[in-house]
């Protein structure tokens, strides 16, 4: 058990650590290939953080432990919402843009839709795994086209590092920037494997199902990058880098890591779709996803107030597992 309790400490630190340096990394080659602040934090910093979530699913499903690769993702994205964003709104108030409430919230509400129907058949087939990758490329192209259009003339006016967003230094050696890519991609896949190995085996000597490792223990393990990331944000009154990361962040797991995943090794739900539970687990997901947009409807913010009902929301979600 000490053994254990010490691969899933190790584990989290090199997710931590590992998706730091690849995101740092990541952002300064980003610009110097002429990126935005705005790529960068709806897809760099957010896909970045999200590098967890891909590997872990991935490993899980060629360990045949598809559950647990479902069960990361959806338990990521309610983690990331009710409780990222929840401590972070705590923290500082978070004001949004518009184009976050008619745009990116509504677009991330419909992939989670769209993941909902592909997946009540109990089945996510390898045709349906190249939809959900095609759709990670389109919303990348997507974001890219927008933001292109909405900084036209800025490129020209600042220095490299103005297009990193403050919580990431600038990096100007491109050596420097593969180094800590590559050294953030191997720290992320040790950290994985030693983070699922430990939680597997932990959790099962108590009986609990792969279903529930993956929403509870790997789900927040996976979340921790974005949780760091949104906090430091937070701390420095650079909201917007919290939610578009978060945004991004649940974008990316339903549509890259589950399509990647299905790709290599098309997901079965063992016990079926309604039968296991895994219904409800969708619904929650849909319902924490839909809160913060229609918390920001009216005023466009995300109050002291809202973030507390996302985090107890979050509580009584894990409660729910507790108890079923």
């Amino acid at each position: 058990m000490l053994l254990n309790l010490f691969l899933f400490i190790i584990g989290l630190l090199l997710l931590y650590y590992g998706a730091n340096w690849l995101v740092k990394g990541a952002a300064s080659m980003a610009r110097s290939f002429g990126l935005t602040p705005l790529v960068i934090g709806l897809t760099v910093v957010a896909f970045g953080t999200s590098a967890p979530e891909l590997v872990v699913s991935i490993v899980s499903a060629v360990q045949n432990q598809s559950m647990i690769a479902v069960g990361n993702v959806i338990g990521s994205n309610i983690c990331n919402i009710a409780l990222v964003l929840g401590v972070t709104a705590i923290i500082l108030p978070i004001a949004c843009q518009k184009a976050t409430i008619k745009r990116d919230m509504p677009i991330m509400l419909g992939i989670s839709l769209y993941l909902l129907i592909i997946s009540y058949n109990s089945h996510i087939g390898r045709l349906e795994g190249v939809s959900l990758f095609g759709g990670v490329i389109l919303y990348t192209l997507f974001n890219y086209r927008i933001a292109r259009k909405e900084v036209s003339g800025y490129l020209e006016n600042c220095a490299p590092s103005d297009y990193v967003p403050n919580d990431l230094e600038y990096i100007n050696s491109r050596m420097k920037q593969a180094l800590l890519i590559i050294i953030g991609i191997v720290g992320v896949v040790v950290g994985a494997k030693s983070l699922i190995y430990a939680a597997v085996n932990m959790m099962q000597r108590f009986g609990v199902s792969d279903k529930v490792i993956g929403l509870t223990v790997v789900a927040f393990g996976t979340s921790v990058p974005e949780l760091a990331t949104s906090v430091v944000a937070a701390l420095r009154k650079e909201t917007d880098i919290s939610l578009g990361n978060l945004i991004g962040s649940n974008v990316f797991n339903i549509l890259c890591v589950l399509g990647v995943v299905s790709m290599i090794k098309p997901i079965t739900i063992p016990g079926g779709f309604i039968e296991s539970g895994l219904l409800i687990d969708y619904l929650v997901m849909m319902v924490i996803s839909a809160m913060p947009w229609l918390m920001m409807a009216s005023g466009h913010v995300i109050s002291r107030s809202n973030g507390a009902i996302l985090l107890v929301s979050y509580l009584c979600y894990l409660g729910y597992l507790t108890i079923k």
